[in-house]
């Protein structure tokens, strides 16, 4: 599973981040960002509730 978020959707909620703070950051503007292309196994299921939990849907699964 490979994991972004986009730029121009992302609002800085934090949602991602505070569900997977192994997989996402906050940038210096306060905007999420995916810390790593692959994500681990064990990481998935909780970048897929990132995912679920982002109210502007600005994370990318691939």
């Amino acid at each position: 599973m490979k994991v972004t978020v986009d730029d121009d959707r992302c609002r800085g909620h934090g949602a991602c981040l505070g569900l997977a703070p192994e997989v996402f950051t906050l940038t210096d503007g306060g905007y999420a960002e995916a810390i790593a292309g692959a994500v681990p196994v064990e990481f998935e299921s909780v970048v897929e509730e990132a995912v679920s939990a982002c109210p502007e849907r600005a994370i990318v699964v691939e």
